[in-house]
C-alpha cells in the first residue's frame, strides 16, 4: 500500500512538475526504466522518484582557448549596448539599441564554431 501511495505522490508531483514547464525525457530512468520530467536541470523519475547523478557537460569553447579577435569585438559591443539600452529612457532610442543587439546576435551565431 505505501509503495502505491508513493507512486501516487511521484505522479502528482511529475503533472504539477509538467504544468509549471517541465518536460518529458526521452531517455529513461537509468535504475528502473521508468518515465522521467525534468524541470530546471531537475529531473524526477515517475516509477522510483530517484534521479541519475549529475555530470557537468564540457562545453564546445575550452576556457583557455583564445577567443577570435572578432568574438572580442562583438562581445565588448553587446556589453557597451546592454548599458546603454539600461539607462536609455526613450523607447525610440530604445528600439534602435534592441535592433542593433539583434543585429550583432546574429553575428555572433554565424561565426560561432
Amino acid at each position: 500500500m505505501k509503495e502505491k501511495a508513493m507512486k501516487n505522490e511521484l505522479t502528482k508531483k511529475a503533472a504539477e512538475m509538467l504544468l509549471n514547464g517541465a518536460t518529458l525525457l526521452s531517455e529513461p530512468c537509468p535504475y528502473c526504466k521508468g518515465v522521467r520530467v525534468m524541470k530546471d536541470g531537475h529531473a524526477l523519475c515517475i516509477n522510483c522518484g530517484r534521479e541519475p547523478e549529475k555530470k557537468e557537460i564540457p562545453g564546445k569553447q575550452l576556457p583557455d582557448s583564445p577567443m577570435s579577435p572578432i568574438k572580442q569585438v562583438l562581445q565588448k559591443k553587446m556589453s557597451s549596448l546592454s548599458k546603454e539600452l539600461e539607462n536609455e529612457t526613450d523607447p525610440g532610442k530604445q528600439q534602435s539599441i534592441l535592433k542593433t543587439i539583434n543585429s550583432v546576435l546574429e553575428t555572433m551565431e554565424k561565426i560561432k564554431d
